[in-house]
């Protein structure tokens, strides 16, 4: 069903406001502060004029514990270069441990080969002291780095939080990457240690990865040693490995531990994630502990709105810095849960089962998965309990309004969905929900407190209601404190910099609308220009999954000589389904009603499969640059991909189109 983009869908009550963190953050700062904010945008206009205040005001509200007390809040006024609380000392691992509770479960888990369970606090805090003596015994201390070959599962959760506590740096790339592209990203950080599992289930079947974890170690000589998880086998043999320990023994104790913390300077590193790394090796962007501390605080407690005790899930790997996210949730004294398969197995249930097994209280997924729920025709409100169930927050790439529709339909009526926008490059969403704010088909509710959001024409203007490029304007916390190995910082700059002078260019199409709300377009780079009008590729795809024959679609624009361009749309149909003429006017026939003649494309082909990075992203420039001639080694990193032969399509393509 067609849903109008900015259809009120959804307004919070009463109660709810009240009730609301972000409400009782707002009567903190007006007893203690002496600041009145008449509304949420107040409040963010407030939070980006004074970042100074704003930042002091999330370091005491949450009540940071400093092992040295900071003099200044930031050093410097420059988006780049900018210091955080210059002079404080802390560790992330502490203001996880400080919730510990006997109240609620700190973790719970499940996965293809494994049965719910729940973990206590007390569990994991002994755990994670455990693993921290072990690698302590094994020589890695403040800076070293620790690299984790494993899935989303609770062992990877204990050894990050370890890892953490002793000031090393946590990496982590999920065992469904290839061989080539988790080299490519170890090698960059040269870890001291490695945490890896023997395997994984997918989708039912079994991958053994042992073969890889030995190539890989045969690539890192700085390995001095190895934790080794049997989770595909419990009798795995890791005799490869170098200097190999065991889960089990690395976590034993006979007695009850005290964990030890290393504090850290506020913009020393917490850990290493990735770009995805389509052209070349992957960008290693690293995140400072204070940053990360301070963002995913303010993101997950105020606009998530979480509490002790609330139970979080995002379905992720560990390659996706969603993982990062949900880890956060621990900071809030949360109940995190975990899921290691496919999210359509053994049937397309069951991820809603989990939310009902769970009483999870938000359920965080991609808009792709929404967009499948939708076209498969799942209902998960007529065959679960989905009570306790009060968010849908969704990220990965622009959801549309029908996909918001959906969610109000077939899932609850009262449910609060939240879009979200932001990326690897600060861990964080600039763009996320609101719980006090309404929610419009289509639209993010906001910006996110302490992030300068605005978006520019191609002069560099700030506009309103009119698709420009995401720029964000100020310093915040959470953006990269450097790229691993890019000492003249001109990695950095070149990926953010270099478009408006001093000011972070994100590569989205964005709308910011007179009721400050956000609508994202995809990336401006893959944009469609047709006789002058810039269409985001998401307004494309919104259309097609409106056809029910077609399961994917992908669309490049590829100029010409005269001005002109070619715009072909490639097809991924549903199994049982093939391309013919009639639904060829059918895809036209609903470009030209629901957006305009202009968006009608040039040519349609049908694919077997569209290319995809390993975070399921589908890769429009590369595939844009193929089809304009330029060499396919060139401009695409196969190991990037989940299906690199996907490409081989587009490279016969190029040669005739």
């Amino acid at each position: 069903m067609d849903t109008q983009e900015g259809t009120l869908l959804f307004e919070p009550s009463k109660t709810q406001v009240e009730q609301a963190n972000i409400t009782s953050y707002r009567t903190w700062l007006q007893e203690y502060k002496h600041i009145q904010t008449k509304d949420y945008y107040h409040l963010w206009k407030w939070s980006v004029e004074d970042l100074d205040t704003f930042w002091e005001s999330i370091w005491e509200y949450f009540n940071i514990q400093s092992h040295q007390p900071y003099q200044t809040v930031r050093s410097g006024n420059q988006i780049i270069g900018t210091k955080w609380f210059p002079e404080a000392s802390l560790n992330y691992t502490e203001h996880v441990f400080r919730n510990k509770t006997l109240t609620s479960p700190a973790i719970i888990h499940t996965s293809e080969n494994r049965e719910l369970q729940e973990i206590s606090w007390e569990k994991l805090y002994q755990d994670t002291a455990a693993l921290q003596k072990t690698l302590e015994k094994q020589g890695i201390e403040k800076g070293d780095r620790v690299a984790c070959y494993a899935p989303n599962i609770y062992e990877t959760v204990v050894a990050f939080l370890a890892t953490a506590s002793l000031g090393a740096i946590w990496s982590s790339a999920s065992p469904d990457f290839g061989t080539q592209s988790v080299m490519e990203r170890f090698q960059q950080i040269e870890p001291k240690a490695m945490i890896t599992v023997d395997g994984y289930t997918y989708n039912g079947k079994k991958f053994n990865r042992l073969d890889v974890v030995k190539e890989l170690q045969s690539a890192l000589p700085s390995l001095k040693t190895t934790i080794t998880i049997p989770y595909l086998n419990k009798q795995a043999d890791f005799g490869d490995c170098i200097q190999p320990i065991s889960w089990d023994i690395a976590t034993a104790h006979q007695e009850k531990l005290e964990m030890s913390y290393t504090p850290v300077a506020f913009n020393d590193p917490l850990w290493i994630l990735y770009s995805s790394g389509t052209t070349g090796k992957p960008k290693p962007i690293v995140h400072s502990q204070g940053g990360i501390l301070l963002e995913h605080l303010k993101a997950l407690h105020l606009h998530l709105d979480l509490s002790p005790g609330s139970r979080f899930f995002w379905f992720t790997t560990t390659g996706w810095m969603m993982w990062n996210f949900l880890v956060g949730g621990l900071l809030t004294g949360s109940t995190i849960i975990l899921y290691d398969g496919s999210p359509v197995y053994p049937d397309k249930q069951v991820l809603w089962r989990l939310a009902e097994r769970t009483k999870m209280n938000v359920f965080g997924t991609s808009a792709s998965f929404i967009t499948a729920c939708m076209n498969d025709n799942v209902s998960p409100k007529s065959e679960f309990d989905l009570s306790s169930l009060r968010n849908i927050s969704s990220t990965g790439s622009p959801l549309s309004p029908e996909g918001f529709r959906w969610c109000y339909t077939h899932v609850k009526n009262d449910i609060w969905v939240a879009s979200a926008s932001g990326g690897t490059d600060v861990c964080t969403a600039f763009l996320l929900g609101c719980p006090i704010q309404p929610v419009y088909a289509g639209e993010i509710q906001c910006a996110g407190l302490g992030a300068k959001i605005e978006s520019f024409d191609e002069d560099g203007n700030s506009i309103t209601n009119e698709i420009g490029e995401l720029v964000l304007t100020a310093p915040f916390p959470s953006m990269p404190i450097y790229f691993w190995n890019d000492d003249s910082g001109l990695r950095m700059y070149h990926s953010y910099f270099d478009t408006f002078p001093g000011v972070w260019c994100h590569g989205d199409y964005i709308k910011l609308t007179n009721r400050n709300t956000a609508i994202i377009y995809g990336r401006s780079d893959a944009t469609i220009n047709r006789g002058g009008i810039r269409i985001g590729t998401s307004e494309i795809y919104r259309v097609t999954d409106y056809v029910t024959a077609v399961e994917d679609s992908l669309m490049v624009d590829l100029p010409k000589g005269n001005g002109d361009s070619i715009t072909p749309l490639f097809i991924v149909m549903k199994d049982g389904e093939a391309l013919s003429e009639n639904i060829k006017q059918e895809i036209n026939q609903q470009l030209r009603t629901h957006c305009s003649p202009r968006h009608v494309p040039t040519h349609i082909y049908e694919v077997k499969e569209l290319p995809k990075t390993l975070n399921g992203k589908k890769v429009e420039i590369p595939v844009k640059k193929i089809l304009m001639g330029q060499d396919a080694e060139a401009v695409i990193n196969r190991g990037s991909l989940i299906n690199p032969d996907s490409l081989d399509y587009f490279i016969e393509l190029a040669k005739n189109i």
